[in-house]
């Protein structure tokens, strides 16, 4: 997402950013918390939580190069999931400001980022699909 950043905004980033670690079972953030930053995983794997019946529960994994809550950052909304260290976890915190500065000053990463948001819509609406033909096949069962 970086790569194609100026030397000097790439300094920027990095002034203004923070490298953050978590451990096993860490919780980066809570779901309806206040959307103050994004994160890059810049190594090991995240769960995204979401609240059922029987608790809380994974629904996807996120790994290494991945953006992750930019999606509460463009709403300025709450969290709508928690998410959760799985294993070592070394990330970049980029404060809300300086991400959307990031994002309205450089058109390339402005890209990738609405490129890597299809891509994760595209994914959601694949889940919500095979979870309904499992429903009909339960349905069909009972």
């Amino acid at each position: 997402m970086f790569s194609k950043l100026e030397a000097s905004k790439l300094k920027l980033l990095a002034f203004t950013s923070e490298a953050v670690e978590f451990h096993d079972q860490d919780i980066l953030f809570h779901v309806n918390d206040p959307s103050d930053s994004a994160y890059v995983i810049m190594s090991g794997e995240v769960e995204i939580l979401v609240e059922t019946e029987d608790g809380m529960v994974p629904v996807v994994t996120r790994g290494q190069n991945e953006l992750i809550g930019e999606m509460a950052v463009l709403t300025n909304s709450p969290r709508s999931a928690t998410l959760r260290a799985k294993g070592p976890v070394r990330t970049l915190r980029i404060s809300d400001d300086a991400f959307l500065k990031l994002l309205s000053e450089s058109p390339d990463v402005a890209l990738d980022v609405m490129r890597q948001l299809s891509q994760k819509l595209a994914e959601s609406h694949q889940q919500v699909e095979s979870l309904q033909i499992r429903l009909q096949q339960l349905d069909t069962q009972a």
